[in-house]
Formats: structure tokens, C-alpha cells, sequence
């Protein structure tokens, strides 16, 4: 039982930081600078 609810404490965890990713992502919000000359990324 103890398991049971540990797992659904991480589901929940982990769907918190999706959704509030996915949130950042449609407010404009990203880890990239925008400055593509220091970007390894694309290279």
C-alpha cells in the first residue's frame, strides 16, 4: 500500500512540473536565450 501511494505522489509530482513547463512554454518562457552565436545547440 505504502508503494501505491508513493508512486502516485511522484505521478503527480511529475505532472505539476510538465504542466507548469508546458505553461512557461506557451507565456513565451524557455531556457534559450534567443542569442543563437553562444548556442552549441544548433551546431
Amino acid at each position: 500500500m505504502g508503494t501505491a501511494v508513493v508512486l502516485a505522489v511522484l505521478i503527480l509530482a511529475a505532472g505539476f512540473a510538465v504542466r507548469s513547463i508546458c505553461k512557461e512554454r506557451k507565456k513565451g518562457k524557455s531556457s534559450c536565450g534567443g542569442d543563437c552565436s553562444h548556442c552549441r545547440g544548433c551546431k
